[in-house]
């Protein structure tokens, strides 16, 4: 976009390197510049004009009266391009020369008398598509110009209509899933909004859309300037004969530019609700009557937008690709003068009672009526410090036009001429939204890394309760605590979890130590059991571990893991069993709702697939397969087994007979052991359910046989697992996957010491349990107590040394306590019932003076008046259950 009053500058068309880009022919089609044809590029089109017999064909030079005056000089200036860029002999310089020559003259009218022409040119005149690539062009330039006008305007609509702007806050939710423009549109929101004091608690669709509807702006511009940069600098490719060759550039051009159709008309009705969010939201009734008037007679309506749309669709249907084209450019059109509408609602309501000024008379639907200024001593609003900006400027150059004073309708009349793309100053406007997203300032407004999340003071509560439950069954069953280094020597950690060692984050060599954040809290366990010696040990331990995972609800890449696990030489399935009882504990203390424990043996497995045939080294691999059943369907897992892991279609079905077994563990077992079952004539798979039969029996006689479930397609990807594996499965409405994994390793200390010690364990999830418990307070709308204040000692006045002696009694006491300093009443109020804290204790001036204290009970406001001297005993006998 050029400033028109500034000198014209000269853009070189042709040359060794050049390009053509769509805002080059925006300039020149607009008259911001003149057009030049490089002089190599002449000498070589020269050659060709020697032979006067080549120009036998005579031909009309299309340009359609319905288009714009700028649409025919876009189309002009990429015609002219793909004649100078043709490699073809018989394109000559003669009509170059002239289409330059009137574009630089820049006549009112666009009429050339038929032309001689080569086949050549012929070709490059029916096939180059230049009608359809210029206004393609002037698209492309202008929807950049586009999303950055109309999000600086959504910004500013947030503030006019007191909107809720948290969705934008939430978008990002760290799980790899949010459109990365959408993201961005949250962001430069959160940017332009930062600080502001106007934006409230109205909840609206038209503002939470903003990032998908305004990213889906950007996501379509982009693909429109892609087809562009190729479409305008590529050839037209021409036969032997001098005829050209089908390019289908029609039809690539009508699919993207319906999509950006499509994008055009979701924006363009997201404004236009902005716009009634905004009028509903304007407290000066005349001003809004006012502004109402005139968006009925000036702003176009829903209506002419959705037969825009439609007549856009219909003509690309039926192919009419000029019309259809032409009809974009005009949908483009209105989107935009809707969206400076837009702007006119958001500036009029936040800023117009002041441009206007007091008693202004204001044309409303005919008749004249007074504009007052309210609330005149009121203190300004202060908005935020990107969309400070944008408003300030646009009060400048009305401003400067009006010296702050005017009718609405001449400031509306102002507003639209600064928000025209071909106006001055225009770009300046561009250059100043662009330096509010891109400045340093902006640029230090954090962001988490994906995968990872912060937690609030009621999260935090949340978690700290439950690391409160889990530690105390740990404890219940005589575990002690364990903790170990965040990263190990990348060599203990390597080998030891199969396909999915490529999630290990591996840190940089500082100095001569490879080394890479702990995957899991079983390895490092193991390497201080074989590192110290150890031949027993019962132990828990809660502590972040990392992986390199792609993030999904529920899935992060650094999270907490709560384990237990039993080392030592024990009675055959103690430890086992023992480890899944506690499971059943924590899932049942932490109340988190329906759950079921999948439990399979490896031994069971790995006779499984010996005897349908897997190869023994092909075991692991196999099993990682098989652990994805409850991802994949079994067609996808045969598919992965066959194709990329070798096996033959008959093993995989074999393998599919097994793993499709599931039911309740003492059922499951007795039809596995029965006469004559394969799994019985194999060792390894036979001694498993002997091993599972002593498990089941001690879990009956414990009462919670009936929370697992045996199945046979449970694999459990990881390599050290060597006897009973399993997996706790939430069944409630949150889809979330394992909250709970574990099994028997009997064989991974060993390789770290010279001495095999059995261990057995079990991992919670507890992150996925902590989505689980925010999910179920969320749907019994119930909220977090953050502290545990029971105490706010409110100081009626400015005197500290009050505060540090009540409080500090109240603390010595052991009493949960807060204190405030503050002369109004209503402060410490709103205080305590924002913290949620039970009583209060007022002490001003006059109470000082009596020896006496105020304690009021915040939810029943009840207030009695307590001696100085027995305010701790009061205190303790009310907070006494």
């Amino acid at each position: 976009m050029a400033d028109p009053a500034a000198e014209l500058s000269v853009i070189t068309l042709g040359g060794k390197g050049s390009s053509l880009a769509s805002t080059s022919v925006y300039a020149i089609a607009h008259g911001f510049s003149l057009v030049r044809i490089d002089s190599s590029s002449l000498e070589r089109l020269a050659s060709s004009s020697n032979n006067p017999n080549a120009a036998s064909i005579k031909h009309h030079l299309f340009v359609p009266d319905f288009l714009t005056r700028d649409e025919a000089r876009a189309s002009l200036v990429v015609l002219l391009n793909k004649l100078i860029i043709s490699t073809s002999s018989g394109i000559r310089s003669v009509i170059p020369i002239l289409i330059a020559e009137t574009l630089n003259s820049n006549p009112e009218t666009l009429q050339f008398e038929p032309l001689d022409v080569t086949p050549e040119e012929l070709s490059v005149f029916e096939q180059s598509c230049y009608i359809l690539n210029g206004i393609c062009a002037l698209l492309d330039h202008q929807s950049a110009a586009l999303s950055s006008i109309a999000d600086a305007v959504a910004s500013i609509s947030c503030e006019a209509s007191r909107a809720d702007v948290s969705a934008f806050s939430l978008l990002d939710s760290g799980d790899g899933f949010a459109s990365k423009e959408e993201v961005g549109i949250a962001n430069d929101m959160k940017v332009f909004l930062n600080g502001s004091k106007l934006v409230g608690k109205i909840e609206s669709g038209a503002i939470s859309n903003i990032p998908k509807t305004h990213g889906c702006l950007r996501e379509q511009a982009k693909l429109v300037h892609s087809k562009m940069r190729v479409e305008l600098n590529s050839s037209v490719k021409i036969g032997k004969g001098g005829g050209s060759l089908s390019s289908g550039t029609e039809d690539a051009v009508r699919t993207v530019l319906l999509s950006f159709a499509a994008m055009l008309w979701d924006l363009g009705k997201c404004s236009l609700d902005r716009v009634k969010l905004i009028l509903g939201s304007n407290g000066d009734e005349n001003m809004k009557a006012s502004l109402a008037g005139l968006l009925d007679r000036e702003c176009p309506s829903s209506e002419s937008l959705k037969r825009e749309y439609r007549l856009v669709s219909e003509l690309g249907l039926d192919e009419k690709y000029v019309e259809f084209v032409h009809t974009v450019n005009v949908l483009f059109a209105t989107v935009w003068k809707i969206v400076a509408w837009e702007a006119i609602a958001a500036f009029m309501t936040i800023e117009g009672g002041e441009l206007i000024g007091k008693g202004q008379d204001v044309d409303i639907n005919g008749a004249n009526e007074k504009v007052v200024k309210k609330n005149e001593k009121k203190k300004k609003a202060v908005l935020g410090k990107g969309s400070s900006v944008v408003v300030q400027l646009i009060k400048d150059k009305l401003q400067g036009k009006g010296g702050g004073l005017g009718s609405l309708e001449n400031l509306v009349k102002d507003l639209l001429s600064f928000l025209d793309p071909k106006a001055s100053g225009f770009d300046n406007l561009l250059r100043k939204i662009k330096e509010i997203v891109e400045s340093n300032e902006s640029r230090r407004l954090p962001k988490l890394p994906k995968g990872t999340r912060d937690f609030a003071k009621e999260q935090m509560a949340i978690r700290k309760k439950a690391f409160s439950i889990i530690e105390g069954v740990f404890e219940r069953h005589g575990a002690t605590a364990l903790d170990t280094p965040a990263f190990e020597l990348r060599e203990t950690l390597m080998g030891k979890y199969g396909e999915d060692s490529k999630l290990v984050y591996d840190l940089a060599d500082q100095g001569g130590e490879l080394c890479s954040l702990r995957y899991d809290l079983t390895v490092p366990f193991a390497r201080y059991v074989a590192m110290n010696g150890i031949t027993s040990f019962k132990r828990y331990q809660i502590a972040k571990v990392y992986r390199r995972d792609n993030p999904s609800k529920g899935r992060f890449r650094e999270f907490y893991q709560c384990d237990f696990d039993i080392a030592g030489q024990y009675e055959k399935m103690g430890p086992d069993f023992e480890v899944i009882k506690i499971l059943t504990e924590l899932l049942d203390e932490l109340n988190i709702g329906q759950y079921e424990i999948k439990l399979n043996h490896r031994r069971l497995l790995d006779g499984m697939l010996e005897i349908c045939g897997v190869p023994s080294d092909k075991f692991r691999t196999i099993c990682s397969s098989i652990d994805k059943l409850d991802k994949q369907s079994f067609d996808q897992i045969k598919r992965e087994m066959v194709e990329e892991k070798g096996l033959t279609v008959e093993i995989a079905e074999r393998i599919g007979d097994f793993v499709k077994e599931r039911g309740h563990p003492l059922e499951l077992l007795s039809k596995l052991k029965q006469e004559q079952s394969p799994l019985l004539q194999n060792k390894g798979s036979s001694d498993a359910l002997n091993e599972l039969e002593i498990l089941f029996s001690a879990l009956e006689k414990s009462n919670c046989v009936d929370k697992v479930v045996f199945d046979l397609s449970l694999a459990r990807g990881l390599d050290y697992y060597t006897g009973v594996i399993y997996e706790a499965v939430f069944k409630g409405g949150t889809q979330i996957g394992s909250i709970a994994a574990g099994g028997r390793y009997d064989n991974l200390i060993g390789m770290f010491g010279s001495k095999q010690v059995p261990a057995v364990g079990v991992s919670l999830g507890i992150e996925r349990v902590f989505v689980i418990m925010e999910q179920l307070l969320k749907d019994q709308n119930q909220t977090t107590r953050a502290t545990k204040t029971e105490v706010l000692v409110s100081i009626l006045g400015d005197d500290l040394t009050q505060a540090a002696e009540l409080a500090s009694e109240i603390w010595s006491a052991k009493v949960h306590a807060e204190f405030l300093v503050n002369k109004r009443v209503m402060k410490h109020i709103d205080r305590a019932k924002e913290a949620r804290i039970p009583w209060i204790v007022f002490l001003g001036e006059r109470e000082a003076s009596e020896g006496i204290v105020k304690l009021k009970n915040v939810e029943t406001f009840e207030e009695v008046t307590v001696s100085r001297s027995n305010i701790i005993d009061e205190l303790k006998k009310r907070l006494t259950p």
